[in-house]
């Protein structure tokens, strides 16, 4: 994509895209609607989100981004405090404290440390790698990432561990660093992956060992990944229509309104509407390389790296899980999965996404005009 074109049309087409991803999460929860009347309050409730979320990115489009640059060290207290809360007065959700309830209003603390985590992992890596060299600065930065894990480890939540390691490696990679290092990493990757292992819950070592052959255990740990594969394979070319799929609307798949809303979607729309929502991350994507690489700072850079590896790896793993490439870890597909907290904290990275597109943009506008 030419810059020239990136300045005219890179907030519309952000901006369009995302609204087409929950266009799409909208279209499954409605064809579950059809078949389900029970699904209607999950319809009208991510309607709500949805409005919500275009809402909250448009408006973090018009803040500055590097607010948060100040705010960065207060946000990784925010972080602990939010997930030792969730800890101590969470609701126990199949095995998992990852909620907390004011009422009627369900909030996931994890989707928002993400975020914040990003924040956070910008702003330390900006101001302390000119202070603390380079080696410091991974090392700090990998310490107090490893507690964070740990945190969410605790509840478990081996999914959005992951994806919190995930964010901190590829920041860090992509900041520039040594290949001596990046080995050393991966070292330590698999050390810790090992000592991960140990505390996961057997449930959980079951989802990660039985992916790759789920017909070892058909009635249990495999059954998800079953369903959703004959679901991705009922959709064939062009699907069975919306509210039609034997598996997704005679409730045989599971979690088809959330980790598995891709296989319900294949099932109705096929091959062509799984192409569709595929090229629209790929665009997303593109876009989102586009404006990290004309970010007129390393804060803004930093935001669009961590924001990129949050999605891809939702992404990545939610469709992998949903066609047995990847072992079932409860990871949302973003802006298409049910669930307010995920949608709108994403929403929130995109809106500074767009924050940092707007700035760059006016910033280089201002060079045109002093240039004459």
């Amino acid at each position: 994509m030419r810059q020239g074109h990136l300045q005219l049309y890179g907030t519309i087409f952000i901006v369009a895209i995302i609204a087409l991803l929950m266009a799409v999460g909208l279209v499954a929860l409605y064809g579950m609607s059809v078949s389900d009347a029970s699904f209607f309050p999950f319809f009208f409730r991510q309607g709500l989100f949805v409005s919500i979320g275009i809402g909250v990115m448009l408006l973090m489009r018009r803040g500055d981004y590097n607010v948060f640059l100040t705010y960065a060290t207060p946000i990784y207290g925010v972080i602990l405090v939010l997930l030792i809360l969730v800890l101590a007065f969470g609701d126990v959700v199949r095995g998992t404290v990852g909620w907390i309830s004011i009422g009627s209003i369900h909030i996931q603390p994890v989707e928002i440390v993400k975020i914040f985590m990003i924040i956070f992992l910008a702003g330390f890596i900006t101001t302390k790698r000119a202070l603390l060299g380079e080696m410091m600065t991974i090392i700090t930065s990998f310490i107090l990432t490893s507690i964070v894990i740990g945190l969410i480890l605790l509840q478990p939540d081996t999914g959005s561990a992951l994806v919190v390691l995930a964010i901190w490696l590829g920041m860090i990679v992509l900041s520039g660093l040594q290949k001596r290092y990046i080995l050393s990493f991966l070292f330590i990757g698999t050390i810790l992956l090992m000592i991960a292992w140990t505390i996961l819950a057997p449930y959980q070592r079951a989802r990660i060992t039985n992916f790759l052959h789920p017909e070892n255990d058909p009635q249990n740990t495999g059954y998800n990944v079953i369903q959703s594969i004959i679901a991705v394979g009922n959709g064939g070319l062009t699907g069975q229509g919306i509210g039609v799929g034997t598996q997704s609307h005679l409730n045989f798949l599971p979690e088809k309104h959330t980790d598995f809303i891709f296989a319900s979607l294949t099932e109705s729309l096929g091959f062509v509407g799984a192409t569709f929502i595929l090229g629209l991350f790929f665009m997303l994507f593109v876009l989102l390389y586009t404006v990290g690489r004309l970010a007129h700072n390393a804060f803004g850079y930093f935001l669009i790296v961590g924001i990129t590896i949050l999605l891809f790896v939702h992404m990545l793993v939610n469709i992998g899980m949903n066609i047995g490439l990847m072992p079932v870890t409860g990871i949302p597909l973003p802006f298409i999965s049910y669930g307010g907290s995920a949608l709108l904290s994403m929403s929130f990275a995109i809106g500074l996404v767009l924050s940092v597109y707007r700035l760059q943009k006016s910033i280089r506008e201002e060079h045109v005009r002093d240039s004459y």
